[in-house]
């Protein structure tokens, strides 16, 4: 009813509605990105900081690039958006954005809990000589790496990406419909031997989108492709939890929420990052050109940057806040049921050994192996993947077509039981503290 009530206010200031724009926020965020009980605690929140009152106006895109093309083409005065890296270097070389002024008056500025090993990832996007950190403030991240079912293929089979191309798990095979993340991760990969060597250095690699390194990567990804029964966009965490598929190259978001989900009907799923190297992403708040509300997107997104309210879209969402800090290291620390691990890039050194989810936070020695993703070669990029897609369809994907489509209806329901469950489990958590 409340996505419904925004939607309604967002199409009355489109017809041409007097609204005082002064006080509206257009936030424009991902479906299912947020703990949506935070949009109405924001708007008393900072009323109690300005002594102003502020609406929002909530909606959702599903694709980085229907985003974008409201904004750069369309000019839509959207406050502030949330797009994956690749596509804030893409608006800060096309002067989209707009500097992030961190003067709060007498609010804190919680930015600044944004752990370090991110503002450094940051700091390698290409905008164009101007500086990521200056027009974004990180929100969530992750890793590219593979979901697998224990049940049928070994954990140490899975640190190499070669187990996508064992015979054995033809048909059981799903890929992440991703070409930017395959694409980075797989090269980086295939070039760990170069990197152990010195010859080639990650941070400059992942940059490379050269004729001879998009065919070293389509020769790779043809070595396995009629294994793959079905190239995803979200469906792939539900048929692992069924079983359906063995293994799925997918981010470590999706991961956490099958590995949950998997868990409540006595199925064992994991995730790891292959030794071999990989890929990180991150997705963040930033202020386009055409905004009207600045002062109010500023505080919005200084608001989601305290740690009670990362600890909040965490659970809410599955995916990993870009806040680091000892609150967040406490909260998330588990020495019961996980080991320790080297996380002191995230939270510090006091983090050498922390016991934390891996799938969350990776141990140092992963992380360091894994490169960021750039704006670049997208042209060449996608004919790759369209040649690699075109004639790979094979018994198994019609196969796996059908089941998608007979599971639409339970995925409806199914969303909205989880929604309220993770609401329940929240208040318990809360109620337990």
């Amino acid at each position: 009813m409340k996505k419904i009530l925004y939607l309604v206010a967002s199409a009355m200031i489109m017809a041409g509605c007097s609204e005082d724009r002064e006080h509206i926020l257009k936030v424009y965020n991902w479906a299912d990105y947020i703990d949506e009980e935070l949009i109405d605690e924001f708007e008393v929140w900072y009323e109690e900081q300005t002594g102003e009152p502020v609406e929002i106006i909530y909606q959702t895109f599903d694709i980085n690039e229907t985003m974008l093309s409201k904004i750069e083409l369309g000019h839509e005065d959207y406050d502030v958006v949330c797009p994956s890296d690749y596509i804030i270097e893409r608006m800060l070389t096309n002067d989209l954005l707009i500097p992030f002024d961190r003067d709060f008056g007498d609010t804190p500025d919680y930015t600044r809990n944004v752990a370090p090993y991110i503002i450094e990832k940051l700091d390698q996007v290409d905008g164009n000589g101007k500086n990521a950190n200056d027009y974004s403030v990180a929100y969530m991240w992750g890793t590219v790496g593979l979901i697998y079912n224990p049940k049928y293929i070994p954990d140490e089979e899975v640190m190499s990406w070669d187990v996508l191309r064992n015979p054995a798990y033809a048909g059981k095979v799903l890929m992440k419909d991703a070409f930017r993340d395959v694409y980075s991760s797989l090269l980086i990969a295939l070039n760990k031997d170069a990197i152990d060597a010195g010859e080639k250095d990650l941070n400059t690699l992942t940059f490379d989108t050269s004729a001879e390194s998009i065919q070293l990567v389509e020769d790779y990804l043809n070595s396995f492709k009629e294994s793959v029964c079905g190239w995803e966009a979200d469906f792939g965490k539900e048929q692992m939890t069924k079983e359906l598929a063995w293994i799925n190259l997918s981010w470590s978001g999706d991961a956490q929420w099958a590995i949950d989900e998997a868990a409540e009907i006595g199925v064992d799923l994991r995730y790891r990052i292959p030794e071999t190297g990989s890929s990180v992403w991150f997705d963040g708040w930033v202020i386009p050109k055409y905004a009207k509300n600045i002062k109010a997107a500023r505080y919005f997104i200084n608001f989601l940057c305290k740690p009670e309210n990362a600890l909040r879209n965490m659970d809410m969402t599955g995916y990993v806040s870009a806040i680091g800090g000892q609150e967040i290291l406490e909260e998330m620390s588990d020495s019961e049921e996980y080991g320790p691990i080297d996380v002191s890039y995230f939270f510090g050194p006091q983090a050498d050994s922390a016991c934390v989810n891996p799938v969350m936070y990776p141990d140092k020695a992963i992380v360091e192996r894994c490169g960021m993703m750039h704006d670049r070669g997208t042209e060449d990029l996608l004919k790759m993947w369209s040649r690699i897609k075109g004639d790979s369809a094979s018994a198994w994907t019609y196969i796996l077509i059908c089941i998608v489509f007979a599971s639409l209806i339970f995925a409806v329901i199914f969303k909205y039981a989880k929604k309220r469950y993770r609401r329940r489990r929240y208040a318990m958590k809360r109620r337990k503290r």
